[in-house]
């Protein structure tokens, strides 16, 4: 993943999140999180969740911010990312990034490893280091916090704002050198997988540049 740009990087943050909720262990949420389980269930059904997207990511060091928006596709394993000059597809194995303005599509394996936001990075020692709360809100909203005191995990917050239907509507994170990363969704849901969805079509002519070959 060192070889997108930031912009890149940052969107991948958000489908990592989901898959922490995703994977969190039921053994690990050993407190009377309904919700939080629910939206774990609805991963592991298979269901995708679709949504607008914006995200901004705040330096505490320089000041400074970054801000990216899009449509978003998430299933467990899976991720489709489509922002105005870039689509992302990344299966688990292979990440695919076609670059519009340059026409051009660059297909590299997927290592986790090679990943700071990689869930098995994220999820190291979640067992032992994360508290999980929910708290209810106004309208049947629901407010799920993860904390770790662990300095070795990446985030040291992680706050999911659910909307009555149980559908992510707001992730903040706070990471160790207090970083803020806000996502806002909006038109969010969960559906059913359809055929084709993580395909990636490409125009003829693209060029295409295949890393694969190349690591060693």
């Amino acid at each position: 993943m060192k070889k997108l740009v930031f912009k890149s990087l940052a969107l991948i943050f958000i489908s990592y999140i989901f898959t922490l909720s995703g994977l969190f262990s039921l053994e690990a949420n050993a407190q009377n999180t309904p919700a939080f389980d629910q939206l774990k269930l609805t991963f592991e059904d298979g269901k995708i969740f679709h949504a607008d997207f914006s995200h901004t990511y705040e330096d505490s060091f320089t000041g400074e911010t970054q801000h990216s928006d899009g449509v978003i596709w998430i299933g467990k394993g899976q991720y489709k990312i489509e922002g105005s000059d870039q689509v992302m597809v990344v299966d688990g194995d292979i990440s695919r990034v076609y670059d519009r303005n340059k026409n051009r599509m660059i297909i590299s394996d997927y290592v986790e490893e090679e990943d700071d936001f990689a869930p098995s990075r994220m999820l190291q020692g979640v067992d032992d280091s994360y508290s999980v709360s929910e708290t209810p809100l106004d309208g049947g909203r629901t407010e799920i916090v993860l904390h770790s005191d662990d300095p070795f995990s990446i985030f040291e917050t992680v706050t999911i704002q659910l909307t009555s239907e149980g559908h992510p509507e707001e992730i903040k994170a706070l990471d160790q050198a207090e970083n803020v990363l806000l996502t806002n969704f909006s038109n969010g849901t969960f559906k059913e997988p359809t055929e084709g969805l993580f395909d990636l079509d490409i125009p003829a002519g693209t060029e295409l540049i295949d890393l694969r070959y190349n690591s060693q």
